[in-house]
């Protein structure tokens, strides 16, 4: 609050029916400080915009400021008729401010927005220590992201996460696009489901899995689960209905399946090899889900390690000029 700034009084109805008063400001004093010592010898009493504050001139004086400037003589100040000195800034932080000034050095707000209020008033009072503090904390939390997911735009790219990897890995292949029927009713919000799913499991597994999204592949929605580079299971998501005499794309949400293998490959989390007994524990007959037969997955196919376990959810038919799920 600055001595020439004033606040209108308000005036009763009569005061209509002749020329307005000039508008009064409250009764402040200005003084430099040699004068307002007088005011509370060493103690100070503050008003920062509304916000009261008692602390003694030693503390405002310690640290080259402009509250140094100020209760030194340097600087005008304006007090009230009761002697609190008016600072017009917000006093949100000004209790930080005084602790710094007193024991040169604070514990700063939480969050990254309090941190830059509290940098903002240090610049203010030209707190340079306190300035400083504030911009390495700000540099220091930049926020950082929960979980990074790669979205694979090659087959080679793929290839090399895949490989390259210490950790399981889950791939969701997701193109609505990548359709030449019309889609049955559920199936965009089943799609979105599958997509929400893949997000919560990479809050919950960051850290233990990789999760990559495929944005090229040639299905509209599908989840790969490996282990330590070799594909363990895959679930397919869409199929091929008839309405009437219209075949439509029909996408579903196996989440009980989706989670099963999530947790099947986290075996594969750490070296050497789960046992044979271990995985023996996980193994399930997929006889009416479309697994391949030991002839198609080649020698040593009968080992459970080696097996790609394919699930196709309810599909009644395929595309006439492409295989989905293979």
């Amino acid at each position: 609050m600055s001595g020439d700034s004033c606040l209108p009084q308000h005036h009763t109805q009569s005061d209509c029916t002749s020329p307005p008063p000039p508008l009064a400001c409250p009764k402040t004093e200005t003084c430099s400080y040699r004068g307002a010592l007088g005011l509370g010898n060493k103690y100070v009493r503050l008003n920062v915009g509304g916000n009261l504050f008692y602390t003694t001139l030693h503390v405002l004086t310690r640290q080259n400021s402009m509250l140094k400037a100020m209760f030194s003589g340097q600087k005008e100040v304006f007090t009230d008729k009761e002697g609190w000195i008016l600072i017009d800034r917000s006093g949100k932080h000004f209790g930080s401010i005084l602790c710094y000034l007193r024991d040169s050095t604070v514990g700063l707000p939480k969050g990254r927005q309090a941190v830059q209020e509290l940098l903002a008033e240090a610049k203010y009072y030209l707190i340079q220590g306190l300035v400083e503090l504030c911009q390495n904390t700000l540099q220091g939390n930049k926020e950082q992201p929960l979980c990074v997911i790669p979205v694979v735009t090659s087959s080679k790219e793929e290839e090399r996460l895949i490989q390259s990897s210490a950790k399981p890995v889950v791939k969701l292949v997701y193109n609505r696009s990548n359709n030449k029927y019309s889609y049955t009713s559920n199936s965009d919000d089943n799609l979105l489901k599958n997509i929400e799913l893949f997000d919560r499991l990479s809050l919950s597994f960051n850290g233990r899995v990789l999760f990559i999204k495929d944005v090229i592949g040639d299905e509209i929605c599908c989840w790969s689960f490996y282990g330590q580079g070799r594909k363990l299971a895959e679930v397919c998501c869409t199929s091929i209905v008839y309405a009437t005499e219209k075949k439509q794309t029909k996408v579903e949400f196996p989440e009980a399946r989706i989670y099963e293998e999530t947790l099947n490959a986290l075996l594969y989390e750490t070296m050497p090899l789960p046992d044979n007994s271990l995985l023996e524990a996980t193994r399930r007959s997929y006889t009416n889900c479309g697994s391949h037969s030991e002839e198609e997955e080649g020698p040593g196919g009968a080992e459970l390690r080696e097996r790609v376990r394919r699930i196709h959810v309810k599909r009644y038919s395929t595309y006439d000029d492409r295989q989905l799920g293979h």
